[in-house]
């Protein structure tokens, strides 16, 4: 059980006048506690309360009579209640301060009583009991390579920077282990560490960071570009020449014969420089590619009936409403054939207009379309077919699922082009019902391959 309880006098003095005589009493408590107005009486501070983290390294605060302690986190405390009223109650020191008109000034006489003061406290001047620091007057025990630091009561034996505790000794703190303390490499030294840098580098101003030496900044022996290196430099030249043999001059190139793929259409070469195209329909992106102009978004030549549909190097306009005779059109793109009407017995029941483009030469088997089911019925079967528009072979319908199916392009298409293809889905059941579908595709082939 800690305790700790400090004891302090009640003394009362008093002040006489030629007059009256005049008396004047005030409470003073001793380090530790503070006067209570309340019960009048000194009170223990809760230094853990207080006290900006008081305990390092995990340790916990314990608050106890005019003091703190700091522990491991599996002690446990008993607090004797009895106690702590005791050393609240005398931990205060009423005084009474005597003036006269001859000297105003002069200081209450010292007590001839002595205080009791806990452990790490002695008594002042004043008569109150004050931390000793152990550091300073040399009675701690801390070893020759630890730092003693002053605590409220008591000291802590600490290591200095750069080492660490490891039972009782102070062991060397390897900051090389802790990266990222050097930006290259890191040598530890005793209690330190310092950088170095690799070949071509230097430390910045740091001594941490480590930034290339550029040679190319003190004497520039290229003739047009220079790039330093790690612990060197090379040339080169700007756009349309190249270096020459001695590897610092720089000589025109004709960039267009160097390599058929430098442009994705047509080079042009320049004096020092070359340039690309592209056909009509296409635009330059990043100096080299051609990129599909989208002409319904920018030049959009349709009528209001129609509908624009832009493909890889072009557009073209459809009808808005593709039904024909008998069929009606019931929501963008799909026309059914009413019931009503005899004709439709024998037609299919709906028919979906789509359309799509695709790039010349496209590497084949290649899946390009999806057909799916929009309803499904109970108890059927469905069974999918190119109906018309494959009469050269270059399709293939890969049924994937009992309601969808897969169109695959199994022979490469040149453009431009455009196929229309024929997609028929039949659904049937155990009761002799069968109706059908179609989804008329429309594909449209680019002229090039991009």
């Amino acid at each position: 059980m800690l305790t700790a309880m400090f004891l302090a006098a009640l003394i009362l003095i008093t002040v006489h006048s030629q007059e009256t005589e005049e008396t004047i009493t005030y409470t003073q408590c001793t380090d530790g506690y503070e006067w209570d107005p309340v019960r009048q009486r000194c009170k223990d501070i809760d230094e853990c309360e207080i006290v900006p983290d008081a305990c390092k390294g995990g340790m916990k605060c314990v608050n106890h009579y005019g003091g703190y302690l700091c522990l491991p986190r599996t002690a446990q405390i008993i607090v004797n209640e009895r106690e702590e009223a005791a050393a609240e109650s005398t931990s205060g020191r009423n005084s009474v301060i005597r003036r006269t008109p001859a000297d105003p000034q002069r200081a209450p006489p010292n007590p001839t009583h002595q205080i009791q003061c806990a452990t790490g406290y002695e008594q002042s001047d004043h008569n109150v009991c004050q931390d000793i620091d152990e550091c300073a007057t040399g009675t701690h025990n801390c070893r020759a390579d630890q730092v003693c630091v002053n605590l409220r009561g008591s000291f802590s034996c600490q290591c200095p920077p750069g080492y660490q505790k490891r039972g009782e000794q102070c062991v060397d703190i390897d900051e090389c282990t802790l990266p990222p303390y050097c930006h290259h490499r890191c040598v530890n030294t005793p209690g330190s560490y310092y950088c170095q840098c690799n070949a071509g580098f230097q430390l910045a101003s740091n001594n941490h960071t480590c930034v290339d030496i550029n040679e190319c900044d003190a004497n520039n022996p290229c003739a047009q570009q220079c790039y330093n290196i790690l612990g060197s430099f090379i040339c080169q030249c700007n756009p349309g020449f190249e270096l020459s043999s001695d590897r610092i001059n720089c000589e025109d190139t004709d960039e267009c014969r160097t390599s058929s793929y430098i442009c994705q259409y047509q080079c042009v070469n320049e004096p020092g420089k070359f340039s690309c195209v592209c056909p009509e329909g296409y635009q330059v992106v990043g100096g080299r590619t051609c990129q599909d102009i989208n002409e319904c978004e920018t030049t959009n030549e349709c009528r209001e009936d129609e509908i624009c549909w832009n493909y890889h190097g072009g557009f073209r306009c459809y009808p808005r409403n593709p039904c024909q005779e008998p069929y009606v059109l019931t929501s963008e793109n799909r026309c059914v054939c009413p019931v009503s009407n005899a004709i439709c017995r024998e037609l299919p029941y709906s028919v979906v207009y789509k359309y799509m483009s695709i790039r010349s030469d496209r590497t084949v088997p290649s899946d390009i379309f999806q057909i799916q089911a929009t309803t499904i019925y109970p108890n059927t079967i469905n069974t999918f077919r190119i109906k018309s528009g494959n009469e050269n072979g270059e399709f293939y319908l890969r049924q994937t699922s009992a309601v969808s199916a897969m169109l695959v392009l199994v022979k490469s298409l040149s453009g431009p082009r455009e196929h229309i293809v024929d997609l028929e889905m039949l659904t049937v059941n155990s009761l002799n019902y069968r109706t059908s579908s179609v989804l008329r595709l429309t594909i449209i082939v680019g002229p090039y391959a991009f």
